[in-house]
C-alpha cells in the first residue's frame, strides 16, 4: 500500500524486505485488538488487530536487520540474539493475545508482549551503551519499541476495565 497503512511514513535505516528502500510505516496511538480501542495518549489513529500484527511483525523483521550489522564480535553476537529473541518474541505473542481463548487470557497474553517490547528497548539501550550501533542507527527501532509497548499497556489497562465489568 503506497505510503503506508493511512498515507503515513516514517524513513528507517533497517528497511523491510520488499518495501521501499528505507521506508516504513510508524502508527501510533488507538488500537482495536478485537475486545477494545484502546487511547494509549498518541496520535488519533485507529488500528485493526491485522494492523498491529503487521507493525509488530515488521518491527521483528527490522530489528533482525538492525542485528545483522552489528559487528561480528563475541559480545555483539549474544546482545543481538538477547535483542532478536525479544523483539521477534513481540510479534510471536501479540498474535497469540489476539487468538486469546477469554478477556483473561488476552490480557496475560498481552502482559508477555509488554515485557517483550520492553527487554527489546532494553537490549538496545545496552548495544548504544557499548558503541556496536550508533544511537541514530537504532532511534527510530528504539522509538517504535516505546510506541509499542505504550500500546500494549493502554490495551492491557482498557481490557483489564472491560474485565472487571464483567465479573
Amino acid at each position: 500500500m503506497p505510503g503506508g497503512p493511512r498515507g503515513l511514513q516514517n524513513r528507517c535505516r533497517f528497511p523491510i524486505p520488499g518495501t521501499e528502500v528505507g521506508s516504513i510505516p510508524i502508527l501510533s496511538a488507538l488500537v482495536n485488538c478485537g475486545l477494545a480501542i484502546t487511547d494509549c495518549g498518541l496520535q488519533n489513529v485507529t488500528m485493526t488487530t491485522q494492523e498491529l500484527k503487521n507493525r509488530t511483525f515488521e518491527f521483528g523483521v527490522r530489528v533482525t536487520s538492525a542485528v545483522e550489522a552489528l559487528p561480528k564480535t563475541e559480545t555483539a553476537r549474544i546482545l543481538g540474539r538477547q535483542l532478536l529473541r525479544a523483539a521477534t518474541s513481540v510479534g510471536a505473542n501479540y498474535r497469540a493475545a489476539a487468538r486469546a481463548r477469554s478477556q483473561a487470557d488476552f490480557i496475560s497474553k498481552l502482559g508477555v508482549v509488554e515485557e517483550e517490547c520492553d527487554e527489546s528497548a532494553y537490549w538496545m539501550e545496552v548495544i548504544v551503551a557499548r558503541k556496536l550501533l550508533r544511537r541514530a542507527q537504532l532511534k527510530e527501532l528504539l522509538a517504535e519499541a516505546n510506541e509499542l509497548l505504550a500500546i500494549t499497556v493502554a490495551s492491557i489497562k482498557t481490557a483489564r476495565r472491560r474485565h472487571g465489568r464483567k465479573q
